[in-house]
């Protein structure tokens, strides 16, 4: 069963964009651009991604999260 995942607060409405998501599971899930070069050690099923400041701050501002 997929996740389902209900927009907050994003930089733009064309869905290649940061974005921040609610999910069904009452967890955060974050679009942004995949970092690759961070040099650090993660599990291989996860990444790190890369989202502007100003996106928490209108979350948060908003009462989104």
């Amino acid at each position: 069963m997929a996740t389902e995942l209900t927009l907050l607060v994003g930089v733009c409405d064309e869905g290649e964009c940061p974005t921040i998501y609610i999910t069904d599971r009452g967890t955060l899930a974050v679009q942004g651009v995949e970092i690759v070069d961070h040099g650090r050690e993660i599990p291989a099923h996860e990444t790190m991604v890369e989202i502007p400041i100003e996106l928490i701050r209108k979350a948060i501002r908003d009462n989104l999260i």
